[in-house]
């Protein structure tokens, strides 16, 4: 049955952990850890219900809470803000040609509105199952998405060729 679902899903999941991690070992990661969660959980899928969104809220709240681990890891406890601001500026994001400015805006979005922009833009849902992904309101959603919309605009102000 799990091979079903990683079989019609799979693409499309491993797409949203890309979106999300700035690294394809960590995508991996994440990945593989969703399916884990998948088949710990699935007796509890309403099989009523939509299993892609089902599938992109477990593999948010697992990059949530692997955030939320590495944020209390004493490895990455910074004696300021710079030194962290440095440290997450080394780290290579996944960029395209084309449209690296606009990944590096977006990468340094607020991890809410981040979110949000990676769900609606990057895998195409629709603003309801964001909402539904992100388990917030779909005004809270739309407001995010504006939010975001305009801090990019700021941000790329300067560019032509997006």
């Amino acid at each position: 049955m799990i091979d079903q679902y990683i079989q019609q899903y799979g693409r499309r999941l491993y797409g949203l952990c890309r979106s999300l991690c700035s690294n394809p070992f960590d995508a991996d990661d994440l990945y593989q850890e969703t399916w884990l969660r998948v088949v710990r959980h699935i007796s509890k899928y309403d099989s009523t219900r939509d299993f892609e969104p089902w599938l992109a809220r477990i593999c948010v709240n697992t990059y949530r809470s692997t955030l939320r681990r590495l944020a209390k890891s004493p490895l990455l406890d910074f004696s300021s803000e710079e030194e962290k601001a440095r440290l997450l500026d080394s780290i290579p994001a996944r960029e395209e040609k084309d449209y690296t400015s606009l990944y590096k805006a977006v990468d340094r979005l607020p991890e809410k509105l981040r979110l949000a922009v990676i769900l609606y833009y990057f895998q195409g849902e629709d603003l309801a199952s964001a909402a539904k992904i992100l388990n917030i309101p779909v005004g809270t959603a739309k407001s995010r998405l504006n939010k975001a919309r305009k801090l990019l605009k700021e941000a790329l102000a300067g560019e032509t060729d997006l």
